[in-house]
This record gives structure tokens, C-alpha cells and sequence, in this order.
């Protein structure tokens, strides 16, 4: 059977149902990071707004890596990797506990489960951030109570106005917040693994964990591994819980642009919205997609996704 040839009447046809989409992606996508590129390298900001502004050259990245900067800069790139790690592999191990639980076929009632487990992803994320202000108050929050009832803590916990205890709050919730997508993925990636691989270990005499390394595991990996990057990817930039919970807070004695729990991408914002300096947050945003971009592809490299290409 021949091919029929594509004309430009068919292209032009094809292009007036995908305008839409393509006039949404440039105006909202690509003119942003067309101008978040050329700002970076110039030095825009609310100083020059009305004087007008020049080209600068590579200086804002020296600010940032090299510069006045640096001091605030290294210490939340720290920061960002090890908190975006800690909450990566937190909720793929608290999705995977429960996903392993809820696929027991002996569990009647696991559909019940599966549906309160869902709660944190099905609200809005901003919403459930901003009411954890009030459960962590160190003075009427239902956290402390709680905790203190228990006898597990004798004293409040400081955690709105304490760095560690405030890191360790936006960590605890971020995984929170992101366990019920790793448990869906790991449901659906355990349900496709065959009966027959457990049938012949039980015959071999491997025991229940032996199956989760051997079988569980590597049957897991590529399925999860690719989704574990861009879930990294995501919470190395995103920075609901520390902006919404502390504002990026508690301050940093040193510098006015980052607080303990700012990441580079909640920096970025508060450098551009509460003190106007658009060079050094567009520049710090060309950094921050390098960084990501470039530990991505190292990752999916050294994991072989590209094996297959």
C-alpha cells in the first residue's frame, strides 16, 4: 500500500487545530525563558527600571557563584540537594510500604485504604501547607499537643521560629504530600509483576525478603527509577511547603535574600518579588535549570534509560 504524500494543505490544515496550543506554549513558555535569559545578562532591576538598564555581561552569575552572593548561594544549593533527596526517597519508601501493604489480595478492605491514602494528593497542595501553620504553632498547635500528651516531648517544639525544627517540618509534610503519587505508581508497577516469578522462588526456598530484592525490586526499577528522577527534578525546584509554611524562614543572620529553609528556586522568587533584583533571580534561574538538567541526565545516564534508544 502506497504512502499518501503530505501537501502544505494538509500542514495548514493541521496547523489551525494545533494553534491554540502552540500560541499557549510560546506566549506562556517559551517568551518567559526568552526573557528570563536576556534579563540574566543585563542589569534590570528596580533601581535601573526607570533610569533604564545595559548589558552586563556575565557579572550576575559571577554575583551568584563567585560574588556578595556566594555565601547565601552555596549553603542553599546544600540545602536544596539534600532536602530534595531526603523527600524524593522519603515518599517512594512510604508509597512502596503502603503499596506492598494495600496489594495483599487477603486485604477485602484495601480499596477503602487506597481511597483516605489519597487525600493528600487529591487537595490542593497550598491549602493543606498553610494549615499545618496553625498545627505547628508552638503555643496552641495540635502537633505539640499531641506530642507532649504522649510524653514524647516535655517542652513545645519551636517549630516556626528554630531552623532544624523547621526544616524537619517541611520535610515531614513535603513527603506527606507526595507518598500517594509514589503509591499509585508502585500499585500499578507491582500488580504487573507476574505470580509465576514468587511461585518459583517459594519453590526454590527464598524467603519474604529475598523476594522483595531479588524479584520486587529490580521489577520495580524501570518503572520507578525514571519517575524517582523527575520527582527529584521537582522537588529541587518546587518550594510550596518552605514559602508557604515560614516564608523561607527562620532569617538567616547574614543575608536578607535566604532564609534555613529557602531552596534555590524559593531564592530566586523572594530575590525577584520582595526586593526587585530581576538580574540576579533570572540568573539564579538559569543556574538552578543547569543544575537539574544536568544531575538528570547523569542519573537517567548512569541508570541505562538511554540503553533502549
Amino acid at each position: 500500500m502506497s504512502k499518501k504524500k503530505v501537501t502544505l494543505k494538509d500542514n495548514l490544515r493541521a496547523m489551525k487545530f494545533l494553534s491554540p496550543s502552540l500560541i499557549s506554549m510560546i506566549i506562556l513558555t517559551v517568551f518567559p525563558i526568552i526573557c528570563t535569559v536576556i534579563i540574566a545578562f543585563t542589569n534590570y532591576n528596580i533601581k535601573t527600571l526607570n533610569k533604564g538598564f545595559g548589558f552586563v555581561g556575565l557579572k550576575n552569575f559571577k554575583d551568584v557563584l563567585f560574588g556578595p552572593l556566594k555565601e547565601v548561594f552555596l549553603p542553599v544549593f546544600g540545602w536544596t540537594i539534600v532536602s530534595a533527596t531526603i523527600i524524593t526517597l522519603g515518599g517512594f519508601i512510604v508509597g512502596l510500604i503502603y503499596a506492598l501493604v494495600l496489594s495483599n489480595k487477603n486485604m477485602k478492605e484495601s480499596a477503602i485504604y487506597k481511597g483516605f491514602l489519597v487525600v493528600p494528593w487529591a487537595l490542593p497542595a497550598a491549602i493543606i501547607t498553610i494549615s499545618f501553620t496553625g498545627l505547628l504553632n508552638s503555643q496552641y498547635g495540635a502537633i505539640n499537643e499531641i506530642l507532649m500528651n504522649l510524653h514524647i516531648i516535655s517542652e513545645p517544639i519551636m517549630w516556626l521560629t528554630e531552623a532544624g525544627p523547621a526544616r524537619l517540618a517541611v520535610l515531614l509534610i513535603s513527603i506527606w504530600l507526595g507518598f500517594p503519587y509514589m503509591m499509585n505508581v508502585c500499585i500499578g508497577a507491582l500488580s504487573a509483576i507476574p505470580e509465576t516469578y514468587y511461585e518459583a522462588a517459594s519453590i526454590d526456598g527464598a524467603s519474604t525478603l529475598q523476594k522483595f530484592f531479588k524479584i520486587t525490586l529490580p521489577s520495580l526499577a524501570n518503572t520507578a527509577f525514571p519517575l524517582l528522577i523527575g520527582s527529584w527534578s521537582f522537588n529541587f525546584g518546587s518550594f510550596t511547603a518552605a514559602f508557604l509554611l515560614f516564608g523561607g524562614g527562620p532569617v538567616r543572620p547574614d543575608s536578607p535574600f535566604a532564609g534555613y529553609t529557602d531552596v534555590l528556586g524559593s531564592a530566586a522568587y523572594k530575590m525577584t518579588t520582595q526586593f526587585g533584583r530581576f538580574d540576579l533571580g533570572a540568573a539564579l534561574s538559569i543556574i538552578l535549570f543547569f543544575i537539574v538538567g544536568t544531575i538528570a541526565f547523569f542519573q537517567m545516564r548512569a541508570s541505562g534509560q538511554f540503553k533502549g534508544e
